[in-house]
């Protein structure tokens, strides 16, 4: 969306033109669930253990952890909380959220050894709407979710 949010402190904006037709007609709700959390930015990155998914997380069973060993997963949960809370109060069906974030990742997130390595999963917030009926696309995925809306 063009907002700068992620751990670098950079943007990673998009230039799809059913997004921008989205975002011309009003229809869009901007979140970053890591900044809603508490976390600031720019932040250390952060990975969800031995790439255990976000529904790991929300059962407990899993943390999400800076490079440092640093627990994060407080502000992750929190996040998603809120995100959800905001996607109910604007009645959402979809949301498009940023692949690979261990938020946001709809079909791959990080393997949580800091090596770039990624594996299939999804984050904490895309694991939380989807269990409340959201559907859930990545970045790259956008005309999925426009035949999604559609239906």
């Amino acid at each position: 969306m063009g907002r700068r949010v992620r751990f670098d402190g950079r943007a990673k904006t998009s230039d799809d033109t059913i997004l921008a037709a989205w975002r011309a007609e009003g229809r869009l709700v901007p979140f970053c669930p890591e900044v809603e959390g508490g976390l600031p930015v720019p932040r250390p990155p952060a990975e969800i253990e031995g790439g255990a998914g976000g529904a790991a997380v929300l059962a407990g069973a899993a943390r999400i952890l800076t490079p440092e060993g640093a627990d994060v997963t407080a502000h992750f949960l929190e996040g998603a909380r809120q995100c959800l809370a905001v996607a109910r109060s604007f009645g959402v069906r979809i949301a498009i959220l940023k692949e690979g974030s261990p938020s946001c990742g709809s079909l791959r997130i990080y393997d949580g050894t800091f090596r770039g390595r990624m594996l299939p999963g999804e984050g904490v917030t895309a694991a939380l709407l989807v269990a409340n009926g959201i559907e859930v696309f990545g970045e790259d995925r956008i005309a999925d979710a426009a035949r999604a809306l559609r239906r």
